[in-house]
């Protein structure tokens, strides 16, 4: 059995959409940001929720991912309140960052682990685009406070890379990898 080690809307609609079957069991853990490059540090978090989940599900396969924005050399987690979610996008706009998502897939001994980086630019957004994006509500549960997948697509001028990693997940990644562990999706054809 396949678990997700993630309460992420965004990242279970992927894996279904795909054509995945799985369990939900969210880590509970704290995210902390270990003091890592930002794509060791995605990958390490994303170590501990598996092994959290695993503990109690040693016999199925776990995935567990994590994603983070960086953004001249500062890592931008979820923010904490509407002042925070100002200050990411402020520095979001008109600008470029990178989104990087970690993943650890597990099953007993045998774990497999990677990153997907994904370049994003931002249009110049004025303060008050700013301010109408936070009062939707979107920012608050993104690192970067925002989510492509929905309003936030509107901020974005283009990207390089994996539009899936920017959601939360490197898709076609993660499935080459499930795969290794003989989990395939079940298509109906």
């Amino acid at each position: 059995m396949l678990i997700l080690a993630s309460n992420s809307p965004r990242r279970q609609k992927l894996l279904k959409s795909a054509g995945y079957k799985f369990k939900v069991i969210p880590a509970e853990g704290e995210e902390m940001l270990p003091p890592l490059n930002p794509e060791r540090a995605a990958v390490e978090i994303a170590k501990v929720k598996a092994l959290e989940i695993a503990e109690k599900n040693p016999d199925c396969i776990i995935l567990a991912a994590d994603t983070i924005v960086v953004s001249g050399g500062e890592i931008l987690g979820k923010p904490v309140n509407c002042d925070d979610a100002f200050r990411m996008l402020k520095a979001l706009s008109g600008a470029r960052h990178t989104v990087i998502t970690g993943v650890f897939i597990l099953k007993g001994v045998s774990s497999r682990s990677f990153f997907g980086r994904t370049s994003v630019e931002f249009h110049v957004l004025s303060d008050y685009e700013i301010t109408s994006y936070i009062k939707t509500g979107e920012p608050f549960d993104k690192a970067g406070a925002y989510g492509i997948q929905e309003k936030g697509a509107l901020l974005v001028k283009g990207i390089r890379g994996d539009y899936f990693n920017v959601m939360g997940l490197p898709l076609a990644r993660t499935a080459i990898v499930l795969r290794e562990f003989g989990v395939l999706p079940e298509w109906k054809i």
